[in-house]
């Protein structure tokens, strides 16, 4: 069965916006990634803000749900940190890409509010998934602490493992990370 429509702009958008950024997708160009119109890229999404909130918001709704399935079986915190991990990794090794609202972030200060907004509640959800992760013992301030370092680094460590084409540094920070952030060796 074919896509419809949204979804293969949603598609072609993602995969130009994750390798290229927010400037990189041009409606022109989604109209002949889909061998549709130009006119009814602007149908679906009257400006290409609305085209980066759908993007987003199905982003952060596709990245929670694998979460979700990756730490279903999760009980320890380190589980649950694996499990984290396991979706970042699995965008950078089978989507041969990084984060999409990672490369927004970086990308803030040129973006339409409604984008902002949208990246800094992933990031938020991130913190807050992770946090929720860590050993009840820990302090409400230092769960903060160490889950925005956790999200940072996991971010980072895509960043710096794309650029180098080389994903095991991805593999080595996030291992090392998350033993640290358990206070493990």
């Amino acid at each position: 069965m074919e896509k419809d429509t949204t979804a293969r702009l949603l598609d072609a958008a993602e995969y130009r916006m994750r390798r290229g950024g927010y400037n990189s997708v041009s409606f022109r160009d989604l109209a002949s990634d889909t061998d549709i119109k130009s006119s009814s890229v602007h149908y679906h999404y009257p400006k290409k803000e609305d085209l980066g909130v759908a993007l987003i918001d199905r982003y952060a709704e596709r990245f929670f749900d694998a979460l979700m399935v990756a730490s279903s079986k999760a009980q320890t915190p380190k589980e649950k940190l694996y499990a984290f991990r396991k979706v970042y990794r699995g965008a950078l090794y089978e989507d041969k890409a990084v984060c999409l609202c990672g490369l927004l972030g970086a990308e803030m200060a040129g973006l339409p509010p409604a984008l902002v907004d949208g990246v800094t509640s992933f990031f938020e959800a991130n913190v807050k998934w992770v946090s929720d992760a860590l050993p009840d013992d820990l302090s409400k301030a230092e769960k903060y602490k160490r889950a925005s370092t956790l999200v940072a680094a996991h971010q980072g460590a895509m960043m710096m493992a794309n650029s180098s084409d080389d994903n095991k540094l991805f593999d080595t920070v996030t291992e090392f990370l998350i033993s640290n952030t358990l206070g493990q060796d």
